[in-house]
């Protein structure tokens, strides 16, 4: 199911996806901007703004008035400019505050950690926290009184097709697998989807965090493997495991690199 297309109600909530136009190799087609509110709500909330783009940013408002909603309050899964520079304009011209763990990209004085909730107008959102991608990204639960099931908004870290990278030194493995098994346990609750910050949404979320899980050993065995035939920095690494992988990512993929050295050395 392309992002594009996609509006939930299965758990007690419409989620809407308004694509940014912000497409490339790290990105897929765009940062997903999601719109989230109760059914017959009044008011509802933004996650992940995106990038400082007025069309973008217009386009989310339009979202927003054609659901009959206003804007209660922006989140930030975290920091990167593709889903966070655009938040505090976003949030300006809507008349709501932004929250995230990060207080450099709060609006108002409400921050935003793991365990707190938020409610808006019948709309009910728990903060995971899932550092590892970076320190601060957080993901929510999509839940109510009325839900069916539950829907899981990741930011970056499960992506809606292939693997996020860990933004070293920032971004930590030891940190990243955690989170991806705190999100395996809620979603073998009964999670029907995961609505992703970039890619189509998954609807089989068990399966796809599990598999990044195995993805991820796998990588770091593979990266073992090359330092004891004798690869010895990072770039190299990166040469023998991700020889399949497009050049363009490789810088990238230098970053997750760093991140699984410092792990095995137990940094």
């Amino acid at each position: 199911m392309s992002p594009q297309a996609w509006m939930g109600g299965w758990w007690g909530a419409s989620a809407r996806c308004v694509l940014a136009p912000n497409a490339g190799p790290m990105t897929l087609e765009g940062t997903n901007t999601w719109l989230l509110a109760a059914p017959g709500a009044d008011a509802g909330v933004v996650v992940d703004p995106g990038p400082l783009d007025g069309g973008h940013l217009a386009a989310v408002r339009a979202a927003a008035a054609e659901a009959g909603v206003r804007v209660g309050v922006v989140l930030l899964t975290h920091g990167h400019p593709d889903h966070a520079e655009g938040a505090r304009r976003f949030a300006e011209l809507a008349g709501a505050r932004v929250r995230a763990l990060d207080p450099a990209h709060r609006l108002g004085d409400e921050g935003l950690a793991g365990g707190d909730v938020v409610a808006v107008d019948g709309l009910e959102l728990a903060v995971i926290a899932t550092p590892g991608h970076t320190s601060d990204s957080l993901s929510f639960l999509l839940s109510g009184s009325t839900v069916s099931g539950g829907a899981l908004l990741t930011g970056d870290t499960v992506l809606g097709r292939g693997t996020t990278l860990i933004a070293h030194p920032d971004g930590r493995l030891g940190d990243y697998l955690a989170s991806l098994e705190r999100l395996a346990v809620l979603a073998g609750g009964g999670v029907s989807a995961v609505l992703p910050g970039h890619g189509p949404v998954l609807d089989h979320p068990v399966a796809a965090i599990e598999g990044y899980l195995v993805h991820r050993r796998q990588r770091l065995a593979q990266v073992a493997e090359a330092v004891a035939a004798g690869a010895g920095s990072a770039r190299q690494v990166v040469e023998v495991v991700y020889a399949d992988v497009d050049p363009v990512l490789w810088p990238a993929a230098e970053l997750s690199v760093r991140a699984q050295l410092d792990y095995l050395a137990g940094r």
